[in-house]
């Protein structure tokens, strides 16, 4: 994982490089998302692991990544004779782009007032105020 907005400016990032960017998500798990984004109709966490070649927990694991990222949806299927198990699909794409949308504005923002809150504590402190002072 890269450790800073410079690093990732300067490397050459493609779409699903997203996961990893702004969720923190593994490799592993953009393995899993393609996996689903390619599949016809939706897995179960068996299909995963057998798809990704690795065990049902390794894949229940990523899959609940994804789950909590908002980037799969999870779907209970009956048993006519009782009983139930979950498919995994991915969102679609117009509302995976929109949260991940929403969550750059509130970061964009959120850095925008660290921003004016570094230029007001280190003006203050050049022109011999203490930072507590620069809105007086």
């Amino acid at each position: 994982m890269t450790d800073s907005v410079s690093e990732y400016l300067d490397q050459e990032l493609q779409c699903i490089d997203l996961l990893e960017c702004v969720h923190g998500l593994k490799e592993l798990d953009r393995t899993v998302f393609r996996l689903l984004v390619t599949a016809d109709e939706p897995l179960t966490v068996d299909d995963v692991a057998d798809g990704i070649g690795r065990d049902r927990s390794t894949a229940y694991r990523s899959i609940s990544r994804l789950l909590e990222t908002g980037f799969v949806t999870q779907e209970q299927r009956n048993y006519e004779s009782g009983g139930y198990y979950y498919v995994y699909r991915v969102r679609e794409p117009d509302a995976l782009a929109a949260d991940m949308q929403r969550l750059l504005n509130d970061w964009y923002a959120r850095i925008g007032m660290l921003i004016q809150e570094f230029e007001d504590t280190y003006e203050a402190a050049r022109d011999g105020r203490s930072p507590a002072q620069h809105d007086e």
